[in-house]
């Protein structure tokens, strides 16, 4: 049995296409078996984006971290609404990563970095102002809350994490997870059962 994230999904390739908007910006993403919701953005990663990008508008440079990428909705769609930050997606799935990188090539940006990545461990040596992450729950709560605890070593004084959690798979450890950590964790958005999570480093 093969899973999404798993870094390489032994499941035969089928290819398919579609386009996926943020008021009237599109990206094209080519999707395909073996990673997470093919062919169509899933509702959780959706919200997570229109919710950060309506709180952060284009404006002074970011560095943003994408965890957990996939073919790169979250950080190909904030790379193309704010041209100025740089956005760099993470991915333990090797085949999720070659699709990112190809969708980064078909939508023309050049202000993503795509990296193989377990959690956060290749990116520990670097700082960013936000980590928006979609967490892998079906890789169990030790991932999750992992995730979490290293965008703490990443993040900036100010730098902020968003988390996009199912309320029945998991929110409520992750919540109180993220309170520890951080000693704050406020519920911005939720819908259909998602809330989106932030927590600010001091």
């Amino acid at each position: 049995m093969s899973h999404y994230f798993d870094n390489d999904p032994n499941v035969k390739s089928e290819r398919e296409n579609f386009d996926y908007f943020y008021r009237d910006i599109k990206l094209s993403l080519q999707t395909d078996h073996g990673v997470f919701s093919k062919g169509k953005i899933d509702f959780g990663s959706d919200l997570l984006v229109s919710t950060f990008l309506n709180a952060n508008p284009p404006g002074p440079k970011k560095k943003i971290l994408d965890v957990g990428c996939g073919y790169g909705p979250i950080g190909l769609m904030c790379a193309k609404v704010l041209p100025h930050s740089e956005i760099t997606l993470v991915d333990v799935n090797e085949r999720a990563l070659d699709l990112a990188k190809e969708n980064k090539k078909i939508n023309q940006i050049s202000n993503a970095d795509i990296k193989t990545s377990n959690c956060l461990d290749a990116v520990l040596d670097l700082k960013f102002d936000y980590v928006l992450t979609n967490p892998p729950i079906r890789a169990g709560k030790e991932v999750v809350h992992r995730i979490i605890e290293q965008s703490d070593d990443v993040l900036t004084s100010g730098g902020e994490l968003w988390v996009v959690i199912q309320k029945k798979q998991g929110m409520p450890s992750a919540k109180k997870k993220m309170q520890a950590l951080y000693g704050n964790a406020e519920t911005i958005e939720k819908s259909k059962g998602y809330y989106i999570l932030k927590s600010v480093k001091a």
